[in-house]
Protein backbone atom coordinates (compact mmCIF):
# COMPACT_ATOMS: atom_id res chain seq x y z
CA UNK A 1 0.00 0.00 0.00
CA UNK A 2 3.02 2.42 0.85
CA UNK A 3 4.27 2.79 -2.59
CA UNK A 4 0.88 4.18 -3.61
CA UNK A 5 1.53 7.00 -1.78
CA UNK A 6 3.49 10.28 -2.69
CA UNK A 7 6.89 9.89 -1.60
CA UNK A 8 6.71 12.83 1.12
CA UNK A 9 4.37 10.87 3.25
CA UNK A 10 7.30 8.17 3.87
CA UNK A 11 9.94 8.13 6.48
CA UNK A 12 13.32 8.59 5.81
CA UNK A 13 14.20 6.35 8.54
CA UNK A 14 11.60 3.69 8.05
CA UNK A 15 10.51 4.72 4.45
CA UNK A 16 6.85 3.59 5.80
CA UNK A 17 4.16 5.96 5.81
CA UNK A 18 4.51 8.55 8.56
CA UNK A 19 1.41 8.07 11.19
CA UNK A 20 2.90 10.77 13.24
CA UNK A 21 5.23 13.19 11.70
CA UNK A 22 7.27 15.54 13.48
CA UNK A 23 9.98 18.05 12.14
CA UNK A 24 13.29 17.84 13.60
CA UNK A 25 15.16 21.45 14.40
CA UNK A 26 17.14 20.30 11.37
CA UNK A 27 13.72 21.26 9.71
CA UNK A 28 13.28 17.48 8.46
CA UNK A 29 10.03 15.44 9.01
CA UNK A 30 10.53 12.29 10.50
CA UNK A 31 7.92 9.62 11.80
CA UNK A 32 7.98 9.75 15.98
CA UNK A 33 8.61 6.78 16.33
CA UNK A 34 11.57 6.50 14.18
CA UNK A 35 13.05 9.12 15.19
CA UNK A 36 13.13 9.01 18.66
CA UNK A 37 14.51 5.57 18.23
CA UNK A 38 17.52 7.12 16.31
CA UNK A 39 17.73 9.61 19.39
CA UNK A 40 17.16 7.28 22.09
CA UNK A 41 20.30 4.94 20.45
CA UNK A 42 22.18 8.09 21.53
CA UNK A 43 22.51 9.99 18.27
CA UNK A 44 22.67 13.62 18.03
CA UNK A 45 23.15 14.34 14.50
CA UNK A 46 20.41 14.80 12.04
CA UNK A 47 19.90 11.27 9.97
CA UNK A 48 19.66 13.27 6.61
CA UNK A 49 21.94 16.48 7.13
CA UNK A 50 24.14 14.82 9.64
CA UNK A 51 23.93 18.29 11.16
CA UNK A 52 24.40 18.25 15.05
CA UNK A 53 21.25 18.20 17.59
CA UNK A 54 20.58 19.95 20.64
CA UNK A 55 21.28 17.64 23.65
CA UNK A 56 17.59 17.22 24.23
CA UNK A 57 15.92 17.66 20.46
CA UNK A 58 12.97 19.35 20.06
CA UNK A 59 9.93 17.23 18.01
CA UNK A 60 7.42 19.55 16.85
CA UNK A 61 4.27 17.97 15.39
CA UNK A 62 4.06 18.35 11.67
CA UNK A 63 0.08 18.67 11.48
CA UNK A 64 -0.38 20.01 7.83
CA UNK A 65 1.40 16.59 6.40
CA UNK A 66 -0.52 14.28 9.17
CA UNK A 67 -3.76 15.85 8.12
CA UNK A 68 -2.82 15.91 4.14
CA UNK A 69 -2.11 11.97 5.27
CA UNK A 70 -4.68 11.19 7.03
CA UNK A 71 -7.28 12.61 4.41
CA UNK A 72 -5.16 10.93 1.16
CA UNK A 73 -7.84 8.36 0.97
CA UNK A 74 -10.81 10.47 1.49
CA UNK A 75 -10.16 11.92 -2.18
CA UNK A 76 -9.30 8.54 -4.11
CA UNK A 77 -10.77 8.47 -7.56
CA UNK A 78 -12.35 6.00 -8.66
CA UNK A 79 -10.49 2.62 -9.95
CA UNK A 80 -13.05 1.09 -12.47
CA UNK A 81 -11.97 2.83 -15.92
CA UNK A 82 -8.64 1.92 -17.48
CA UNK A 83 -5.85 4.72 -17.34
CA UNK A 84 -4.63 6.95 -20.83
CA UNK A 85 -1.78 8.11 -20.73
CA UNK A 86 -1.24 11.46 -19.11
CA UNK A 87 -0.39 13.61 -21.66
CA UNK A 88 -3.67 12.15 -23.31
CA UNK A 89 -5.37 13.16 -20.06
CA UNK A 90 -4.25 16.57 -20.00
CA UNK A 91 -5.13 17.65 -23.81
CA UNK A 92 -8.65 16.10 -23.20
CA UNK A 93 -8.89 18.24 -19.96
CA UNK A 94 -7.60 21.59 -21.92
CA UNK A 95 -9.34 20.70 -25.29
CA UNK A 96 -12.31 23.35 -25.47
CA UNK A 97 -14.00 21.24 -28.18
CA UNK A 98 -13.73 18.23 -25.61
CA UNK A 99 -17.30 16.99 -23.88
CA UNK A 100 -17.69 17.61 -20.15
CA UNK A 101 -17.45 13.40 -19.98
CA UNK A 102 -14.72 13.66 -20.84
CA UNK A 103 -12.94 15.87 -18.68
CA UNK A 104 -14.53 14.62 -16.09
CA UNK A 105 -12.34 10.96 -16.73
CA UNK A 106 -9.26 13.04 -17.39
CA UNK A 107 -10.11 15.17 -14.13
CA UNK A 108 -10.45 11.41 -12.58
CA UNK A 109 -7.32 9.85 -13.74
CA UNK A 110 -5.08 12.64 -13.11
CA UNK A 111 -6.07 12.64 -9.79
CA UNK A 112 -5.29 8.82 -9.55
CA UNK A 113 -1.82 9.27 -11.46
CA UNK A 114 -0.92 12.62 -9.26
CA UNK A 115 -1.30 10.69 -5.88
CA UNK A 116 1.06 8.40 -6.66
CA UNK A 117 4.06 10.61 -8.85
CA UNK A 118 5.69 13.47 -7.72
CA UNK A 119 7.02 13.64 -11.21
CA UNK A 120 3.69 14.21 -13.20
CA UNK A 121 2.61 16.60 -10.18
CA UNK A 122 5.28 18.68 -11.61
CA UNK A 123 4.46 18.20 -15.74
CA UNK A 124 0.97 18.62 -14.96
CA UNK A 125 2.04 21.96 -13.41
CA UNK A 126 4.50 23.15 -16.20
CA UNK A 127 2.30 21.92 -18.64
CA UNK A 128 -0.04 24.91 -18.23
CA UNK A 129 -3.14 22.58 -17.09
CA UNK A 130 -3.70 24.62 -14.04
CA UNK A 131 -6.04 26.58 -15.49
CA UNK A 132 -7.94 24.51 -16.76
CA UNK A 133 -8.26 22.46 -13.34
CA UNK A 134 -9.28 26.10 -11.35
CA UNK A 135 -11.59 26.60 -13.92
CA UNK A 136 -13.58 23.56 -13.18
CA UNK A 137 -13.42 23.98 -9.75
CA UNK A 138 -15.37 27.06 -10.48
CA UNK A 139 -17.98 24.47 -12.00
CA UNK A 140 -21.61 24.79 -10.65
CA UNK A 141 -21.59 20.67 -11.47
CA UNK A 142 -20.42 19.60 -8.05
CA UNK A 143 -18.90 16.33 -9.25
CA UNK A 144 -16.90 18.48 -11.69
CA UNK A 145 -15.68 20.29 -8.81
CA UNK A 146 -15.18 18.05 -6.38
CA UNK A 147 -12.52 15.80 -8.73
CA UNK A 148 -11.27 19.43 -9.76
CA UNK A 149 -10.49 19.97 -6.10
CA UNK A 150 -9.23 16.61 -5.90
CA UNK A 151 -6.59 17.09 -8.44
CA UNK A 152 -5.69 20.67 -6.67
CA UNK A 153 -5.04 19.10 -3.67
CA UNK A 154 -2.26 16.65 -4.90
CA UNK A 155 -0.72 19.41 -7.13
CA UNK A 156 -0.36 21.05 -3.90
CA UNK A 157 1.15 18.64 -2.08
CA UNK A 158 4.93 19.37 -4.08
CA UNK A 159 6.65 22.83 -2.25
CA UNK A 160 8.14 23.59 -5.42
CA UNK A 161 4.00 24.03 -6.88
CA UNK A 162 2.64 25.60 -3.77
CA UNK A 163 3.43 29.42 -4.70
CA UNK A 164 2.95 28.84 -8.22
CA UNK A 165 -0.76 27.53 -7.13
CA UNK A 166 -1.11 30.81 -5.34
CA UNK A 167 0.04 32.86 -7.93
CA UNK A 168 -2.30 31.42 -10.53
CA UNK A 169 -5.37 32.30 -7.83
CA UNK A 170 -6.28 28.92 -6.52
CA UNK A 171 -6.53 30.76 -2.56
CA UNK A 172 -9.57 32.56 -4.51
CA UNK A 173 -11.45 29.80 -6.03
CA UNK A 174 -10.50 27.88 -2.87
CA UNK A 175 -12.44 30.13 -0.30
CA UNK A 176 -15.52 30.90 -2.75
CA UNK A 177 -15.49 26.67 -2.03
CA UNK A 178 -15.06 27.16 1.50
CA UNK A 179 -18.59 29.17 1.42
CA UNK A 180 -20.52 27.81 -0.43
CA UNK A 181 -19.46 24.19 -1.38
CA UNK A 182 -20.61 20.68 -0.50
CA UNK A 183 -19.96 19.40 2.27
CA UNK A 184 -17.44 17.12 0.80
CA UNK A 185 -16.13 19.76 -1.17
CA UNK A 186 -15.44 22.28 1.91
CA UNK A 187 -13.68 19.74 3.71
CA UNK A 188 -11.14 19.27 0.76
CA UNK A 189 -10.94 22.95 0.21
CA UNK A 190 -9.42 23.34 3.72
CA UNK A 191 -7.26 20.74 3.39
CA UNK A 192 -6.03 22.47 0.47
CA UNK A 193 -5.30 25.75 2.66
CA UNK A 194 -3.31 23.70 4.90
CA UNK A 195 -1.27 22.21 2.24
CA UNK A 196 -0.36 25.89 0.57
CA UNK A 197 0.28 27.00 3.83
CA UNK A 198 3.83 24.63 4.62
CA UNK A 199 5.43 27.21 2.74
CA UNK A 200 5.91 30.31 5.02
CA UNK A 201 5.32 33.21 2.32
CA UNK A 202 1.52 31.83 1.41
CA UNK A 203 0.49 32.36 5.18
CA UNK A 204 0.78 35.73 4.36
CA UNK A 205 -1.10 35.66 1.56
CA UNK A 206 -3.69 33.38 2.26
CA UNK A 207 -4.57 35.44 5.33
CA UNK A 208 -4.91 38.72 3.10
CA UNK A 209 -7.63 37.49 1.29
CA UNK A 210 -10.75 39.47 2.85
CA UNK A 211 -12.94 35.96 2.78
CA UNK A 212 -10.20 33.56 3.37
CA UNK A 213 -9.92 33.42 7.88
CA UNK A 214 -13.77 34.18 7.86
CA UNK A 215 -14.77 31.13 5.42
CA UNK A 216 -13.03 29.28 7.68
CA UNK A 217 -14.30 30.91 11.07
CA UNK A 218 -17.70 30.18 9.63
CA UNK A 219 -16.76 26.71 8.68
CA UNK A 220 -15.99 26.03 12.50
CA UNK A 221 -19.36 26.95 13.23
CA UNK A 222 -21.23 25.40 9.88
CA UNK A 223 -19.50 22.31 8.97
CA UNK A 224 -20.02 18.92 9.72
CA UNK A 225 -17.54 17.10 11.85
CA UNK A 226 -14.48 16.67 9.23
CA UNK A 227 -15.27 20.10 7.85
CA UNK A 228 -14.78 21.63 11.14
CA UNK A 229 -11.76 19.60 11.90
CA UNK A 230 -9.98 20.37 8.63
CA UNK A 231 -10.79 24.49 9.21
CA UNK A 232 -9.30 24.55 12.53
CA UNK A 233 -6.30 22.72 10.63
CA UNK A 234 -6.18 24.87 8.22
CA UNK A 235 -6.70 28.12 10.72
CA UNK A 236 -3.84 26.25 13.02
CA UNK A 237 -1.12 26.29 9.35
CA UNK A 238 -2.01 30.02 8.81
CA UNK A 239 -2.35 31.43 12.53
CA UNK A 240 1.35 30.48 12.86
CA UNK A 241 1.63 33.74 11.27
CA UNK A 242 1.02 36.78 13.62
CA UNK A 243 -1.13 39.16 11.74
CA UNK A 244 -3.53 36.02 11.27
CA UNK A 245 -3.83 35.72 14.65
CA UNK A 246 -5.55 39.08 15.25
CA UNK A 247 -7.58 38.26 11.87
CA UNK A 248 -8.69 34.76 13.44
CA UNK A 249 -9.65 36.41 16.70
CA UNK A 250 -11.47 39.36 14.76
CA UNK A 251 -13.04 36.77 13.12
CA UNK A 252 -14.86 35.91 16.50
CA UNK A 253 -12.74 32.63 16.20
CA UNK A 254 -12.06 32.48 19.85
CA UNK A 255 -15.47 31.43 21.37
CA UNK A 256 -16.10 29.21 18.40
CA UNK A 257 -13.14 27.51 19.54
CA UNK A 258 -13.76 27.12 23.18
CA UNK A 259 -17.14 25.05 22.87
CA UNK A 260 -15.69 23.45 20.09
CA UNK A 261 -12.98 22.64 22.07
CA UNK A 262 -15.71 21.42 25.47
CA UNK A 263 -17.52 19.17 22.63
CA UNK A 264 -14.30 17.38 22.09
CA UNK A 265 -12.61 18.62 19.21
CA UNK A 266 -9.02 18.92 20.61
CA UNK A 267 -7.70 20.17 17.28
CA UNK A 268 -8.91 23.55 18.84
CA UNK A 269 -6.82 23.91 21.62
CA UNK A 270 -4.03 23.78 19.02
CA UNK A 271 -4.99 27.13 17.43
CA UNK A 272 -6.32 28.34 20.69
CA UNK A 273 -2.30 27.60 21.72
CA UNK A 274 -1.91 29.77 18.77
CA UNK A 275 -4.44 32.74 19.29
CA UNK A 276 -3.20 32.95 23.44
CA UNK A 277 0.34 34.45 22.05
CA UNK A 278 -1.38 37.94 21.30
CA UNK A 279 -2.91 40.02 23.98
CA UNK A 280 -6.32 40.51 21.83
CA UNK A 281 -6.35 36.52 22.22
CA UNK A 282 -5.90 36.72 25.88
CA UNK A 283 -7.90 39.05 25.96
CA UNK A 284 -10.78 37.11 24.04
CA UNK A 285 -10.35 34.40 26.01
CA UNK A 286 -11.04 35.68 29.27
CA UNK A 287 -14.56 36.94 27.99
CA UNK A 288 -15.65 33.45 28.02
CA UNK A 289 -17.44 32.28 30.38
CA UNK A 290 -16.14 28.54 31.85
CA UNK A 291 -12.75 28.66 29.45
CA UNK A 292 -11.23 27.59 32.67
CA UNK A 293 -13.40 24.46 32.85
CA UNK A 294 -12.99 23.70 29.16
CA UNK A 295 -8.89 24.09 29.58
CA UNK A 296 -9.01 21.96 32.87
CA UNK A 297 -11.19 19.19 30.69
CA UNK A 298 -8.64 19.06 28.26
CA UNK A 299 -5.81 18.66 30.97
CA UNK A 300 -7.59 15.79 32.49
CA UNK A 301 -8.57 14.00 29.43
CA UNK A 302 -6.74 15.05 26.71
CA UNK A 303 -3.79 13.59 24.66
CA UNK A 304 -0.10 14.28 24.77
CA UNK A 305 -0.53 16.99 22.34
CA UNK A 306 -3.74 18.36 23.68
CA UNK A 307 -2.58 18.47 27.56
CA UNK A 308 0.59 20.62 26.10
CA UNK A 309 -1.20 23.32 24.69
CA UNK A 310 -3.53 22.79 27.49
CA UNK A 311 -0.45 23.66 29.70
CA UNK A 312 0.84 26.36 27.66
CA UNK A 313 -2.63 28.54 26.90
CA UNK A 314 -3.69 27.89 30.75
CA UNK A 315 -0.09 29.10 31.58
CA UNK A 316 -0.24 32.24 29.43
CA UNK A 317 -3.77 33.47 30.58
CA UNK A 318 -2.88 32.83 34.13
CA UNK A 319 0.25 35.03 33.65
CA UNK A 320 -2.18 37.83 32.15
CA UNK A 321 -4.47 37.79 34.87
CA UNK A 322 -4.62 37.53 38.45
CA UNK A 323 -8.56 36.71 37.89
CA UNK A 324 -7.64 33.92 35.86
CA UNK A 325 -5.11 32.85 38.18
CA UNK A 326 -7.23 32.50 40.78
CA UNK A 327 -9.81 31.02 39.12
CA UNK A 328 -7.49 28.26 37.69
CA UNK A 329 -6.37 27.48 41.38
CA UNK A 330 -9.94 27.62 42.36
CA UNK A 331 -10.63 24.84 39.85
CA UNK A 332 -7.81 22.44 41.16
CA UNK A 333 -5.30 22.74 38.48
CA UNK A 334 -2.38 22.53 40.71
CA UNK A 335 -3.72 19.53 41.98
CA UNK A 336 -4.09 18.09 38.28
CA UNK A 337 -0.81 19.30 37.79
CA UNK A 338 0.66 17.12 40.08
CA UNK A 339 -0.81 14.25 38.72
CA UNK A 340 0.95 15.27 35.23
CA UNK A 341 4.59 15.10 36.93
CA UNK A 342 5.69 11.48 35.50
CA UNK A 343 5.26 12.41 32.23
CA UNK A 344 8.11 11.91 29.96
CA UNK A 345 6.82 14.52 26.91
CA UNK A 346 9.81 16.84 27.12
CA UNK A 347 7.54 19.69 26.70
CA UNK A 348 4.73 19.22 28.65
CA UNK A 349 7.70 18.69 31.43
CA UNK A 350 8.39 22.04 30.97
CA UNK A 351 5.02 23.57 30.44
CA UNK A 352 4.17 21.95 33.76
CA UNK A 353 6.89 23.24 35.65
CA UNK A 354 6.25 27.08 33.90
CA UNK A 355 2.42 26.90 35.28
CA UNK A 356 3.05 25.38 38.63
CA UNK A 357 5.49 28.53 39.29
CA UNK A 358 3.30 30.45 38.13
CA UNK A 359 0.21 29.32 39.86
CA UNK A 360 2.36 29.25 43.10
CA UNK A 361 3.70 32.69 42.99
CA UNK A 362 0.81 34.41 40.99
CA UNK A 363 3.08 35.76 38.62
CA UNK A 364 0.25 37.95 37.12
CA UNK A 365 1.58 40.74 34.64
CA UNK A 366 -1.99 42.00 33.48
Amino acid sequence: MSTQFPDDFKCPISLEIMSDPVILSSGHTFDRVSIQRWLDSGHRTCPITKLPLPEHPCLIPNHALRSLISNYTLVSPSKSQPCSQPQTLVSALTSPSSPIGTKLDSLTHLAGLTKRDSSLRRKLTESGAVPAVLKFVDSEDPVLQEKALSLLLNLSLDDDNKVGLVAEGAVNRVVKILRIGSPDCRAIAATIITSLAVVEVNKATIGAYPDAIPALVRLLIAGKGREKKEAATALYAICSFTDNRRRAIDCGAVPILINLLDLGLERAIEVLGLLVKCKEGREEMMKVNGCVKVLVKVLKNGSSRGVQYGLFTLNCLCNYSEIFCFEARKQGVLGICMGLVEEENEKIKRYLSNLVQTLSGNHAIG
